[in-house]
């Protein structure tokens, strides 16, 4: 008996991996016996310019007030994920939280930011990153610290890249690969 209830809960999480990865083309999850690995892919639009801001410099010295980048600043956030880099694409979720200029001779940015995501199996789901983001490296690894809904518990790391950069309006694009560790 006990070998067909663990036969009927594996046929079970099949069918709804295999329901979640067709809703999915940009999450992967695997669950394991103790732990579930999932990976997420997308991209972040950071803008500050146009009608409807998704970023805005909250607080600013007179030295950081032409540019959020400078040491000091600090930026509010409500930024889309999309599936691609094109704005327009299909929106899974919105980055929304803080991030500060924090590095005195290079782009380093300490953030505080929520993932939280509105498409598919991940809808209403929602993960922590906190930690320094070295902006000026093209590759960087930033912490994922924890999660809500089926994140709870989570653990992990995203790696950014840096997709565009406007250098007048800071505008950007930056693409994310997200690794979360869950039980």
């Amino acid at each position: 008996m006990a070998k067909l209830c663990n036969l009927l809960v594996l046929v079970s999480l099949m069918a709804v991996l295999k329901w979640a990865q067709a809703e999915q083309s940009w999450a992967n999850r695997v669950v394991g016996e103790k732990e579930t690995v999932t990976n997420l892919q997308f991209y972040f639009h950071d803008t500050f310019t146009g009608n409807n801001p998704s970023a805005i410099v909250v607080v600013s010295l007179n030295s950081t007030k032409q540019n959020p980048a400078t040491f000091g600043s600090i930026v509010m956030a409500d930024d889309p994920l999309t599936v691609t880099p094109d704005p327009n694409s299909k929106l899974v979720g919105r980055a929304q939280g803080l991030y500060g200029s924090a590095g005195q001779t290079e782009l380093s940015l300490i953030m505080d930011i929520s993932l939280i995501f509105t498409d598919g199996f991940y809808n209403g789901s929602s993960l922590s990153i906190s930690g320094i983001n070295p902006a000026s490296n093209p590759v960087r690894e930033i912490p994922i610290v924890g999660g809500t809904g089926i994140f709870r518990m989570a653990r992990g790391f995203a790696i950014a890249r840096t997709y565009s950069f406007n250098l007048t309006s800071n505008d950007a694009v930056v693409g994310y690969n997200v690794t979360i560790f869950s039980s």
